[in-house]
Parts: C-alpha cells; structure tokens; sequence
C-alpha cells in the first residue's frame, strides 16, 4: 500500500458561537492548499480511495483533493481520535488518503512505522501537510517515504 497522511489545511479558530467539529477552512488555507495539491498533482500522486475525519476542516480538506482521486471518499470517524487496530480494519485500496487532525495522524505514522503511538511527537504535521508511506497496512510495517511540507508542494505547483 502506498499511504498519504493529510493534515487539514489552515482552519477558522474555535469560538463560542463555532465548536470545534464545525471550524471551517480560512479562505488562505482554502487558497494555500489548493495550491499544494497542484504541486502533488505533479509530482503523479494519485489516489483510488480518501478517508476523512467528520469534522469540517478535514471534510473540506478532503474535497479539495478530488483532482487526485480516481476512487470513491468517504468518511472515516475513527480519523478523529487516537489510532488503533480497529481503525486500521476499515481502510481499504493501493493508494489511500486519510485525512485527519493532529497529533493522532503523527501517532498513526509512528504506530505503522514503529508500532509506537507515543513516538508520534516526533513526527510532527504542518497544516496541509503530507507523510508519505509504503508497504504492509500493520504497526511497525510501513517504511515512511517523505514527510512533504505544504510550502514545498506549493512551490512544485507554481
């Protein structure tokens, strides 16, 4: 399996008046990411299934990816919250996006690469960033590829 790792874009702060599940995309995050992915768009990243969290930053994440998937999306609630096996069972496809929040996607990344959810401090995600990884979809399984930041992917697509 080859895996993307997709933290949300740049989001709206929590309020009062907006919780945190219903923080959109600020109209810069919306414009930088976009850009992003016309930089992962050259680079051939492709993907034939995208799983995303339920909250709206991530949801809107995700429809900005759609020029890179030639599958379905769909959501995926256990992608806001810390990962396990049981997340794990519903991700299918060769070339998967899940896009979620910090810092359970830098505790997935060390669970597939090292098996240790605690290590995940030490992969830390910049907003609309992308961990690239590859091989068997277990802990301590996966090699990880690239730790891409959004400015780079920013620039490719220039």
């Amino acid at each position: 399996m080859l895996l993307f790792l997709v933290r949300h874009a740049i989001a709206a702060e929590a309020t009062p008046d907006r919780p945190d599940a219903s923080r959109p995309l600020t109209p810069a995050g919306e414009r930088k990411f976009a850009a992003a992915v016309k930089g992962a768009r050259r680079l051939g990243w492709r993907f034939d299934r995208l799983y995303h969290s339920p909250l709206l930053r991530a949801v809107q994440t995700a429809e900005l990816l759609q020029p890179l998937l030639r599958g379905e999306a769909s959501s995926l609630p256990d992608l806001a919250r810390p990962p396990d096996l049981e997340m794990l069972a519903h991700i299918e496809g060769e070339r998967v996006a899940l896009v979620g929040h910090e810092p359970h996607l830098s505790a997935l990344l060390a669970f597939l690469t090292v098996g240790e959810i605690a290590r995940g401090e030490r992969f830390p995600l910049k907003k609309g960033g992308f961990a690239v990884l590859s091989g068997p979809l277990r802990p301590a399984s996966m090699e990880l590829q690239a730790l891409v930041l959004p400015k780079m992917l920013r620039t490719l697509g220039a």
